[in-house]
This record gives C-alpha cells, structure tokens and sequence, in this order.
C-alpha cells in the first residue's frame, strides 16, 4: 500500500494500471487514481460516475489500456477470487462505455459475428 494525497491505494494495482512493474507512486496521474479507487472498491462506482465520465484524459487511445488491462487480469484470476474479479471486470467494462461508449475486446466479437453471418 501506498498512501498519496491522503488515500491508500495498491501499488499492485497502480502497477496494473500503468502497465509498469516497478511504479513510481508519485508520478501516477490523477486520472489513474480514480480508476485505481474505484477498481479496489468496486461499490464506490455509483458514487463517482461523473468524475470518471468528466475526468481529464490527454490521450484516450492510450488511457483505454489502463481499462483493457483490468479487464484481462480480471479474466486470468477469475478463478482465484469469483466475486472480487468478476466486481474488477463489471468495473472496468462500465467504465469503458462510459468514456468511449463500447467495449473494444466485445467489438471484436460482434465482427466476427458479422463475418459468419455473410
């Protein structure tokens, strides 16, 4: 655990979400923070969906990576823990269509759906 302005957060989280083993906590941006909150307590979601709607993202190709990280970690420990990564991924994915409006990995699905159906 890590404590920076005042909130405790994961540092294995952060690492996720950065896609960085070793993180340097203060160089997290404020953006990450707020995924990070709300992937570490999943029942916070309702309560900041405006600031994640909202928050500042200088580049949103990017910043859907912090997103597609969670949901695959989520998918690969499923097993481990049912609830807490099956909350992780709900997390995740509602945050997706939130900022970019669809799912990028479900996107995929409906293509290949499309291809079959010719």
């Amino acid at each position: 655990m890590v404590i920076i302005n005042d909130k405790k957060y994961s540092i294995k989280t952060l690492g996720l979400l950065t896609g960085q083993i070793d993180v340097d906590a203060e160089k997290v941006p404020e953006n990450i923070l707020i995924i990070a909150q709300v992937v570490d307590d999943p029942d916070s979601l309702p309560y900041l969906l405006e600031t994640l709607k909202y928050m500042k993202i200088d580049d949103m190709e990017k910043f859907r990576f912090v997103l597609l990280r969670v949901q695959i970690d989520s998918q690969l420990h499923l097993n481990e823990d049912m609830e807490k990564y099956h909350k992780r991924l709900f997390v995740s994915q509602v945050i997706e269509k939130l900022i970019y409006g669809e799912l990028l990995l479900e996107a995929g699905k409906e293509d290949d759906e499309d291809e079959e159906e010719d």
